[in-house]
């Protein structure tokens, strides 16, 4: 026998389990460089109208109120939070954090391109800036050899010392991407994003223009996952799912005492 309330109840675990997921994974991830936890949303599923607001009572008079029974809940996003995560100071040349808006362009090796806020890069063995998966950091800036010193501007302004040479010598300008709506864009692992329909167009400025922000050399930004946060919202996720549970169990002892009495 199918009861609507064990239907309901139903999906309310099914929508507990998928949060308890998604902070599984933001806790997974509190040390991964650059990462924006996600937050999930609910929203109702249709109601049944068993009576509208507004019927006729009795001839002159209406209902006040309608009678309308909820079919339960579902996640309808998990959404990427991107408030400023804390920066750690590395004294690497070559780790860079973003303090304020913006991402890192990167090309992936399906030549589409990716954007990330892990600043953590390397050369490879031309002198290319990429990530440690060798995919390179757009617009290209390639470091000499043998440089004595390299020094990255808060503006993006990338020069060298070259032994021999007491002015420095300017190699390239970093470039940060924005987007109109970036909780639209899609996570594809590897600490990328992609861009979607909905995120718009990337628009490419240089750091401090823009609503692009800064630049920190010699420094990486952190998770933004509050750990003790992420530890609460698991035990109120498991109080939700437990309290779900025992809805199924009431509704199933009630039927079968309907069965064994009735």
């Amino acid at each position: 026998m199918s009861n609507a309330a064990m239907h309901v109840a139903k999906t309310g675990v099914e929508a507990q389990q998928l949060k308890m997921q998604v902070i599984a994974n933001n806790l997974a991830n509190v040390n991964t460089t650059g990462f924006k936890k996600d937050r999930v949303n609910f929203e109702t599923l249709v109601y049944q109208v068993k009576k509208m607001a507004g019927a006729q009572t009795s001839e002159g008079t209406e209902a006040t109120s309608g009678l309308n029974v909820g079919t339960g809940a579902r996640v309808v996003s998990a959404e990427k939070l991107f408030s400023q995560g804390a920066i750690s100071s590395t004294d690497n040349a070559l780790d860079l954090a973003i303090s304020g808006g913006g991402f890192f362009q990167i090309v992936l090796p399906d030549g589409k391109f990716g954007y990330s806020r892990d600043g953590s890069f390397i050369r490879n063995g031309e002198g290319v800036l990429c990530t440690a998966d060798g995919f390179v950091l757009q617009p290209e800036i390639t470091i000499p050899p043998n440089v004595v010193n390299i020094s990255i501007g808060a503006n993006g302004a990338v020069s060298v010392n070259l032994p021999g040479q007491d002015a420095p010598t300017n190699v390239g300008q970093l470039q940060l991407a924005t987007f109109v709506n970036p909780a639209g864009l899609a996570p594809i692992g590897s600490n990328f994003l992609v861009e979607t329909n909905v995120s718009g167009n990337a628009a490419l400025n240089n750091p401090m223009q823009n609503g692009t922000g800064k630049l920190i050399q010699g420094s990486l930004e952190n998770s933004n996952v509050k750990v003790v946060q992420e530890l609460v919202d698991m035990i109120e996720t498991q109080r939700a799912y437990e309290v779900s549970s025992k809805a199924i169990t009431a509704t199933d002892e009630m039927l079968r005492y309907i069965n064994q009495n009735l």
